[in-house]
């Protein structure tokens, strides 16, 4: 794979950032009724094992204001442990933890901390 692509080859923004609107990603952040905000960032994480999720999450919310919130796409199953106990330690709120097939998806609200 590419630097600066997904692994459909298509462009992504710098950092591993996807544009919330990126089809790869596996619903609407925008959607009507979506009770946790528009997402500001998609943190592709697929592929990569502890600890580059949590980190990759981190250097996401790290470029956001407090509140904002992130989603992080991850294949390792170990974010399901990390990517809760990264928001417990960090301040942040987990808002959404679910499987999407070979994936695991989590949407991220930024806390007042950092």
């Amino acid at each position: 794979m590419q630097a600066g692509t997904t692994g459909a080859g298509e462009p992504q923004s710098p950092g591993n950032f996807q544009a919330p609107g990126n089809p790869q990603a596996p619903a609407n952040p925008q959607a009507p009724g979506n009770p946790d905000g528009p997402v500001a960032l998609v943190v592709d994480a697929e592929g990569l094992v502890c600890p580059w999720p949590v980190l990759k999450a981190r250097k996401a919310l790290n470029t956001l204001a407090a509140g904002a919130v992130i989603e992080v796409i991850a294949t390792d199953p170990a974010s399901y442990i990390d990517i809760p106990a990264f928001c417990d330690t960090g301040g942040h709120v987990l808002l959404d933890q679910r499987r999407d097939g070979p994936r695991f998806v989590y949407r991220v609200r930024k806390g007042a901390g950092d």
